[in-house]
């Protein structure tokens, strides 16, 4: 059920500012996103990592922040979700849509 909310959330919680499919992976170094949801592209096998993905914190509404990407190639990054640091494939981290416009509009 949670995670058809999240998706639900994703086709519709996008700002006007906000390129579709922006991805977690693509975000700058030490840049502040907050995540929207995650994407429906995942393939059907995806479901499992779609649940830790969401269990780990990637909630609507959460800030995230890319803190390191591994040299060279930049996989695995290292990504900040509240106040804990995981390590992402380039792929799993692009399942995360964000938007760099905090919720609510806020600066």
């Amino acid at each position: 059920m949670v995670m058809e909310a999240v998706f639900a959330m994703d086709a519709d919680a996008r700002p006007a500012t906000q390129a579709p499919g922006t991805g977690l992976a693509d975000l700058p170094l030490r840049t502040d996103a907050w995540v929207q949801g995650l994407g429906m592209e995942a393939a059907a096998q995806d479901g499992d990592l779609l649940l830790r993905l969401l269990e780990i914190g990637f909630l609507p509404g959460e800030r995230v922040r890319v803190v390191a990407r591994a040299f060279p190639g930049g996989d695995p990054l290292a990504v900040r979700v509240g106040r804990s640091t995981f390590a992402l494939r380039r792929r799993e981290a692009a399942l995360v849509r964000i938007s760099t416009t905090p919720p609510g509009g806020a600066a």
